[in-house]
């Protein structure tokens, strides 16, 4: 959905006139992250501020380098929209530039974003907090209680659609029994569908086929059971697309994008994100006599990832808990 009053105006403002409150980061900031834009030579961009309130909108590390840098002022663009779309235009900031958002920050964004607008697709909110829409589905079932759930949702297009299609398609049965000559157009008005859907149910009960498709479930498109242990190609999709936009998210940080060891880490994460394409995860293509090797590595693969992810935590957690220790008194 649009962002209201995003029409921006730059100004050089007293560094303590500025507030931080309201992120979308569960974890709050890191202080590794603001050392980092301290240290890098380049001009950072100006901090995006909600002008009514003087809180920072997009812009909390930069804001936290400056002082370290001992910056009086600070460059920045006041937006002039109400608070709902502050939050909204924070999340999305942070999904094209910056320390990305983690999963769970988008995720809990997601929930913050539905408690308020039900009424939004889960593809509106997807495009607001960077998951797939699949993942906000998931995050809507966990978050709303089915009698909260509203009827309808509005899209991206601004349209406003039944969470249930199979009503609309009902409606337009019953009119077609009650009328079977009634034009497209009189049975798309009556029956609240668009006129496509109403040739499309004309021509299943002409066939003499049920107004409402059924689901095809995991078989295949020729109508075999998908194997035993494969993963679902909407899961898989779902997951590429989250981590094709937390990779994205990465690559616009400035502290990876101007050093050669973040440019380096970014050109390995691309490489194996690539590696990951749907496509190519076809088990099928595993001759039985390999398998036991195959699924071997693939779990060895799996144990390195995780040494990994522990030692860049554990790296991440040393440096907070350094930080915290130089502040003390």
């Amino acid at each position: 959905m649009p962002v209201s009053g995003e029409a921006l105006e730059s100004a050089l403002v007293p560094v303590d006139r500025i507030e931080v409150a309201d992120s979308p980061r569960v974890g709050g900031e890191n202080p590794e992250h603001t050392r980092l834009l301290a240290e890098v030579g380049a001009p950072l961009p100006p901090i995006l501020v909600h002008r009514s309130t003087m809180r920072v909108i997009d812009g909390v590390h930069r804001l936290r380098a400056a002082t370290l840098r001992g910056q009086v002022m600070i460059a920045v663009q006041y937006f002039d929209g109400d608070e709902e779309s502050a939050y909204l235009l924070a999340v999305r900031s942070n999904l094209r530039h910056g320390l990305p958002l983690s999963l769970n920050d988008r995720r809990a964004a997601a929930q913050r974003v539905l408690a308020r607008r039900p009424e939004w697709s889960d593809r509106v909110i997807a495009s607001l907090v960077g998951l797939s829409p699949d993942t906000v589905a998931a995050v809507r079932c966990r978050a709303l209680d089915q009698d909260a759930e509203p009827g309808a949702r509005v899209g991206r297009d601004g349209r406003v659609r039944p969470v249930d299609p199979s009503q609309g398609r009902r409606r337009a049965e019953a009119v077609l029994a009650e009328r079977p000559d009634a034009s497209l157009r009189e049975i798309a008005r009556e029956a609240g569908i668009a006129v496509a859907t109403a040739r499309d149910v004309r021509e299943r009960v002409r066939r003499g086929l049920d107004a409402v498709p059924g689901s095809c479930g995991r078989a295949d498109r020729e109508g075999r059971p998908a194997p035993r242990g494969a993963i679902p190609v909407q899961t898989r999709r779902t997951t590429l697309t989250d981590l094709t936009s937390t990779l994205g998210s990465l690559k616009k940080d400035p502290s990876l994008r101007f050093t050669e060891d973040g440019r380096k880490l970014l050109r390995w994460l691309d490489f194996h994100l690539l590696s990951l394409d749907a496509d190519n995860l076809v088990t099928s293509a595993v001759p039985p006599h390999c398998a036991p090797l195959v699924a071997e590595l693939s779990r060895q693969y799996a144990r390195l990832w995780q040494d990994f992810a522990k030692a860049v935590e554990h790296r991440a957690h040393q440096a907070v808990s350094h930080t915290d220790h130089e502040e003390k008194p």
